[in-house]
């Protein structure tokens, strides 16, 4: 078990960053073909590897500058059994991965030697493509399907599991009791369509109360991400119970859809000015948001500007 769990955003009260779009920097700055999306493979290359820590030393660095802890979050999203059979990569072999993403961030945390905490997160990715509404599982499926990825991650020194991109109310459950049966630390990050609603139609306020309530509030607390600021900020009204365990944002750079931004052949980049000042109006509503960071087309300049406009 990790030694730093007792730093995990929210204990202490410090501001946190976090990183931003791995995969959108590694295709469309990197000129990576990533097959599924998946950047995972990577660790296997020293040049993978080493392309990766590059790409978490700028969050390292604004961390050191704004004088925010860190979450370094792994670049795991697609690594659990769906994807990874069809990259025909077998259970043994997946772990490997999970193991060596955390391996790699404990390297660069004991490196960075950052006044503030620095937090360890094993990301979990949606076991289907999230945004076709057909691809749905039970709770119970959802639980046992999440399982694997987090039982290893048990067994490193991770702090924390991470599910981003969560589009339903039962996968976001079923890793709540997966993270549950290990006694692992768990946040659960949902995304929205444009109508500010889970791909799946619920709320956010449906979403994270029932959570909630089926779990006794295991999560140790909630996200949005992969969805623009102008998506979901109308949902947010008031500081009522259930804004207020909305811990942290990883917001789209760009207003586009999801079905538009898999469409695009270009990085829609949007305006990091703009992007930091929303995050700004989004920190007004939301009492305890301490984690910055962005997804889909956004980088360390985006981080940079989000942390500036906040911090």
């Amino acid at each position: 078990m990790s030694k730093y769990r007792h730093q995990l955003p929210l204990k202490s009260g410090l501001p946190f960053v976090t990183d931003a779009g791995l995969e959108t920097e590694l295709v469309f700055k990197e000129n990576y073909d990533l097959p599924e999306f998946a950047s995972f493979p990577l660790l296997k290359s020293e040049k993978g590897r080493e392309d990766i820590q590059d790409y978490y030393a700028h969050y390292i660095d604004i961390a050191r500058q704004h004088e925010t802890g860190l979450v370094l979050e792994a670049p795991t999203w697609r690594a659990s059994a769906e994807w990874g059979n069809k990259l025909n990569y077998n259970a043994d072999e997946l772990a490997w991965f999970n193991q060596q993403a955390i391996e790699m961030l404990s390297k660069l945390r004991d490196e960075a030697e950052l006044a503030q905490p620095i937090v360890i997160s094993g990301c979990i990715g949606p076991r289907y493509d999230g945004y076709d509404p057909e691809y749905y599982m039970s709770v119970a499926e959802a639980e046992t399907y999440h399982t694997a990825q987090i039982e290893t991650f048990s067994q490193t020194q991770v702090d924390v599991a991470t599910a981003l991109t969560m589009t339903s109310i039962n996968e976001a459950l079923g890793v709540t009791r997966a993270a549950m049966k290990f006694d692992m630390p768990v946040i659960i990050s949902f995304t929205t369509e444009t109508d500010g609603k889970l791909p799946s139609g619920e709320s956010l306020q449906q979403a994270i109360e029932t959570v909630d309530r089926e779990s006794y509030a295991y999560p140790f607390y909630y996200m949005v991400n992969c969805a623009h600021p102008t998506h979901f900020q109308h949902e947010i009204n008031g500081d009522d119970m259930w804004t207020r365990r909305i811990g942290g944002i990883r917001a789209n750079a760009s207003c586009k859809s999801h079905t538009e931004l898999d469409e695009c052949t270009e990085l829609d980049s949007g305006n990091p000015q703009d992007l930091g000042q929303q995050y700004r109006a989004l920190k007004s509503r939301l009492s305890n948001l301490h984690v910055l960071g962005g997804c889909c087309g956004t980088n360390h300049q985006h981080v940079h500007e989000m942390a500036r406009a906040c911090f």
